[in-house]
C-alpha cells in the first residue's frame, strides 16, 4: 500500500463558497490528513495518505465543487509525507502575490430560505440569514483573503453558538464569514424620512403595511438603497416619479416568485432561469394585459422584472401580496445612494420612510440587467451578481487599465487570462459618479493585486474618463476609438483572432476625423482597424442638445437634403409648432456648421426618423426616440415586406451611405397618411438592407465572412434580429455581445483587449 503526499493549489472563485468545507468533508471521506488554507493565490490543500485515495479526492475536487465555486485552475506538486495525524483548516495566510477571486453577491439560498420560515429554527425571521451558499460577498469585501476580519461584519461578534457553527466542519455555516443570528448580528429597523426611529421591533410587518398604501419606501439592500412602492397604484408609482425627477424611464419591478411574474410577463423557460439564477438580475420581460400602473414603463412593451434575493425581500413579501416598484435609490442621473448619512439627505425628500439596516455596504452596487435573446443571455447592465467575476480570455494578459466611456461607465482591469470589468458606474456626467469611479478603481486594484503598467482610453477629449487617464503620472497611456473598442470586445468574448467586419451602431463616439462616429462598418483587429464604411455626416445642431431633442436631428436631415427650402416640407410637425425665431436660429447654426458637429451616428438617424413620425420630439432619458419607434414598429409585424431607398457611394475607398432617399420617402408617406407603425417597421428593415449590402460588398472586397454587431443600438432586439437573420441567410458567420453589455457598459473590455495586444506587437 503506497503513501504520498501532494501540495495542490486550486485557483478561481474558491474563497467565500464553502470550498475548504467541502475540501475538509472530502478529505474525511477519503481519509486523508493534512490541511487547507487560503493563500492570496487560491486554496492550498497538503494532503497526504493513500496514493488512490488522493486519486479519488483529486477527481472529487473538480467533479464535487459547491455550486458557487468556479475552478479556473488546478495544479499539484508531490511532496515527502510527514505523517500528519488530522485534517484541518488552517488561517489564511496574506503573504504573496494575491491571485485569489472575489465571489460576487448571492441570492439567498433554499437552505436559508427553508431556515427563514421554519418557526422552530433560531434564526427564524431573521433579516440577514446566510451561509457559505448565499448571501453578500462583493459589497462587504474590503480586502483579501476573504476572511470576516476583511469584511464590513468584523463589528458584529459571532455568539458561541455561530462560533460553534462558524467552527464546525460539518456544519453549513462553517466558516461562512457573513455569519450571524438575532443575538449578535446586524438588526433592521423602520425610520421616518428624518431619521427618526419609527418601528425598533416588527419593522418589516410594518413596512409592508405602509407599501400596500400610497408610501415611498427607500429600503437598505445589498449594493444600495431601493425605493419601492406599489406597484399596481397609479398615484404611488406617479408620485416616485415626481419626486425622483424621472419622467419617463421604466422603472423595476420586483416580484414575490415566479408564479407571480408569469402573471404580469410573458415568461420562458430561459427567462424564468436567469430570473431565478443566484445572481437575481432584472430580466427584461414582454409584460401581458395586466393591472401594472400604467407609469411603470409608460409607451414600452417591455418591463424589468426581478425576484427577491435578499431574506429581507422574502420578509417583506410574506406579508405582502403585489407587486413593488422596486428602483434605484437616486435622483436621475446620480450614483444610487449606498452610505446611510448620504441615503438620508439625498433620499430623505423622495422616500416617506426609511427600512434600514446597520450592516455597513463596503462597495455601491447596481442591479444588473438582462435579457434572452435566441434563447441565450444577452446583458444590459453588468453589476451585482456578476462583478467582480472575470471574464476568461483565452490569451495572456498584462497589467492594463481600461477606464471606458462616459455613458454607462465600467472600467476594465486585466491580469493573466482575466478581464475584471467593474460594476457599473453610471454616467461620468457630475462629482459623486467620479469620485465613485475612481475610488472603485482604486479598490479592485487592491482587491486583484493589480498595478497597472499600461492606461486605455477613448479618444474623446472630453470625457471624464479619459482626462482621468491622461493624468495618471508615470504610466504609458494608449487611446482605442471608441467604434474599434465596441468590436474588440465582442471579439474577445469570442476568442476571436485575425481580422472581422464590424458592425458598430451607437449614439455617439469621438471619430479619428474629430467628427462624431457612430454608423461605423470597420474592418478591425484586435490591434487595429480600417473605416470600411458609414452613414453620411449631417449636422448635429446644438451638439449634445440634438441628443435630448430629436427634432434638432430631423432639422439636421431636412436641411442637409433640402437646403433653405428644409421649413416648407409638408406633414413634419415639429416644423409648424416650432417658434420661426427658433428654426431661423438653427438653419444659420447649420449654414455655418456652428456648434452642428457633423454625425454619422445611427443613434442619431432613429432619433429624426421619431421625431419625423412625431414619436418624440424630445427625449427623458438616453434612447427613448429608439426604443418607443422599436415599440411601434413591432406593432405592424412582418408582412410589412418593403423598405425605402438609399443610396451607397462607392466612389470612394470608404462606402459611404447615403441616406437622403430615406428621409425624403418618409415624408412621402407621411403625406399619404401612412400609419406610423409600418412607417417605422419599413425604416428598420432598411436600416437591415444597408448593413447586409455593406457586408456583401465588404466580404467581396475583404474576403473575410465574420461580423461582430455591437453598440447601444443594437440593444434594439427587433432590428438585432433583422440583421442577424439577414447576415444568416447570406451565409455570414455572426457575433454578439453575451458576456459585457453591446452598449458603451462593454466598451472597457475593447479598450483593454486592444491595448494588451497592442503592448505585445509593440504598437502602443
Amino acid at each position: 500500500m503506497s503513501l504520498s503526499r501532494q501540495v495542490i493549489l486550486v485557483k478561481g472563485i474558491v474563497q467565500g463558497v464553502g470550498f475548504r468545507p467541502f475540501v475538509y468533508q472530502l478529505a474525511g471521506r477519503y481519509g486523508l490528513k493534512g490541511q487547507v488554507i487560503n493563500t492570496p493565490e487560491g486554496v492550498v490543500i497538503d494532503v497526504e495518505g493513500k496514493t488512490e485515495s488522493i486519486d479519488k479526492f483529486s477527481i472529487g475536487l473538480k467533479e464535487e465543487a459547491p455550486p458557487l465555486a468556479r475552478i479556473e485552475g488546478i495544479s499539484s506538486q508531490p511532496m515527502e509525507p510527514t505523517g500528519c495525524p488530522d485534517f484541518k483548516i488552517g488561517y489564511s495566510e496574506r503573504a504573496g502575490t494575491v491571485e485569489a477571486l472575489v465571489s460576487t453577491d448571492v441570492s439567498i439560498c433554499p437552505d436559508c430560505l427553508r431556515e427563514l420560515f421554519d418557526p422552530t429554527d433560531r434564526r427564524y425571521r431573521y433579516p440577514f440569514i446566510n451561509c457559505t451558499n448565499c448571501g453578500p460577498r462583493f459589497t462587504i469585501i474590503k480586502d483579501v483573503p476573504y476572511d470576516r476580519e476583511y469584511t464590513t461584519m468584523n463589528v458584529f461578534r459571532l455568539c458561541p453558538e455561530c462560533q460553534a457553527e462558524y467552527d464546525d466542519p460539518a456544519d453549513r455555516r462553517f466558516h461562512a464569514q457573513p455569519n450571524a443570528c438575532p443575538v449578535c448580528g446586524p438588526k433592521v429597523v423602520l425610520r421616518d424620512s428624518a431619521g427618526g426611529l419609527v418601528a425598533p421591533e416588527n419593522a418589516v410587518i410594518r413596512a409592508a403595511a405602509l407599501l400596500k398604501e400610497k408610501n415611498i419606501l427607500a429600503v437598505k439592500g445589498l449594493g444600495g438603497y431601493h425605493l419601492a412602492c406599489n406597484a399596481l397604484d397609479d398615484e404611488a408609482v406617479g408620485g416616485l416619479r415626481g419626486r425622483k425627477h424621472r419622467e419617463d424611464k421604466p422603472f423595476a419591478v420586483m416580484v414575490r416568485n415566479l408564479e407571480q411574474a408569469a402573471e404580469y410577463c410573458h415568461l420562458s423557460s430561459e427567462e424564468a432561469r436567469l430570473l431565478a439564477s443566484p445572481a437575481r438580475p432584472i430580466v427584461l420581460l414582454k409584460k401581458k394585459e395586466c393591472l401594472l400602473a400604467d407609469q411603470i414603463a409608460p409607451g414600452n412593451a417591455f418591463i424589468g422584472l426581478m425576484l427577491p434575493y435578499t431574506p429581507l425581500h422574502y420578509l417583506l413579501f410574506e406579508h405582502i401580496d403585489i407587486p413593488l416598484v422596486m428602483t434605484s435609490g437616486n435622483l436621475s442621473d446620480e450614483p444610487i445612494a449606498y452610505e446611510d448619512p448620504d441615503a438620508y439627505m439625498r433620499l430623505g425628500e423622495i422616500a416617506d420612510y426609511f427600512l434600514v439596516h446597520n450592516r455597513e455596504i463596503n462597495h455601491r452596487c447596481d442591479d444588473s440587467v438582462t435579457r434572452v435573446y435566441r434563447d441565450e443571455e444577452y446583458l444590459v447592465r453588468r453589476s451585482r451578481g456578476y462583478s467582480p467575476a472575470p471574464l476568461s480570455l483565452p490569451r495572456e494578459m498584462g497589467q492594463v487599465l481600461a477606464v471606458g466611456g462616459e455613458q454607462k461607465n465600467t472600467f476594465c482591469l486585466t491580469k493573466g487570462r482575466h478581464a475584471f470589468i467593474s460594476h457599473h458606474i453610471g454616467d461620468l456626467e457630475n462629482l459623486e459618479t467620479l469620485q465613485a469611479f475612481e475610488r472603485e478603481v482604486g479598490m479592485y486594484k487592491k482587491l486583484f493585486h493589480i498595478e497597472p503598467e499600461l492606461v486605455a482610453y477613448d479618444y474623446h477629449p472630453e470625457y471624464l474618463s479619459t482626462k482621468y487617464a491622461l493624468c495618471l503620472p508615470g504610466i504609458e497611456k494608449t487611446g482605442v476609438q471608441h467604434h474599434h473598442a465596441h468590436i474588440a470586445g465582442c471579439m474577445a468574448e469570442h476568442g476571436l483572432t485575425g481580422h472581422v467586419l464590424g458592425v458598430a451602431f451607437d449614439g455617439t463616439g469621438f471619430g479619428q476625423d474629430g467628427s462624431i462616429w457612430g454608423g461605423e462598418f470597420l474592418y478591425a483587429s484586435l490591434t487595429d482597424f480600417q473605416r470600411i464604411g458609414h452613414l453620411n455626416y449631417v449636422p448635429m445642431p446644438g451638439g449634445a442638445q440634438a441628443i435630448r431633442e430629436p427634432w434638432r436631428m430631423a432639422a439636421g436631415y431636412l436641411y442637409r437634403q433640402y437646403g433653405k427650402a428644409w421649413r416648407s416640407q409638408k406633414g413634419v410637425k415639429f416644423l409648424s409648432e416650432k417658434n420661426g425665431m427658433v428654426l431661423g436660429t438653427l438653419e444659420e447654426m447649420m449654414a455655418q456648421w456652428i456648434n452642428c458637429p457633423p454625425t454619422s451616428s445611427m443613434g442619431r438617424l432613429f432619433d429624426a426618423v421619431a421625431a419625423l413620425v412625431g414619436i418624440r420630439e424630445q427625449v427623458n432619458y438616453e434612447g427613448q426616440a429608439a426604443v418607443e419607434m422599436e415599440q411601434l414598429a413591432l406593432r405592424a409585424g412582418e408582412e410589412v415586406n418593403i423598405t425605402y431607398s438609399y443610396v451607397i457611394d462607392e466612389a470612394a475607398d470608404v462606402l459611404i451611405i447615403d441616406s437622403d432617399p430615406v428621409i425624403s420617402e418618409i415624408l412621402s408617406d407621411l403625406a399619404k397618411g401612412d400609419a406610423k407603425a409600418v412607417i417605422a417597421y419599413k425604416f428598420h428593415r432598411t436600416v437591415q438592407d444597408m448593413v447586409i449590402e455593406l457586408c456583401l460588398q465588404a466580404r467581396a472586397r475583404y474576403g473575410e465572412n465574420r461580423v461582430c454587431l455591437s453598440g447601444g443600438v443594437f440593444q434594439n432586439m427587433l432590428l438585432l434580429d433583422l440583421v442577424h437573420r439577414g447576415l444568416i441567410r447570406n451565409n455570414f458567420e455572426v457575433f454578439v455581445h453575451r458576456l459585457a453589455p453591446a452598449n458603451d457598459g462593454g466598451i472597457s473590455l475593447g479598450q483593454a483587449v486592444v491595448a494588451n495586444e497592442r503592448r505585445k506587437t509593440g504598437c502602443v
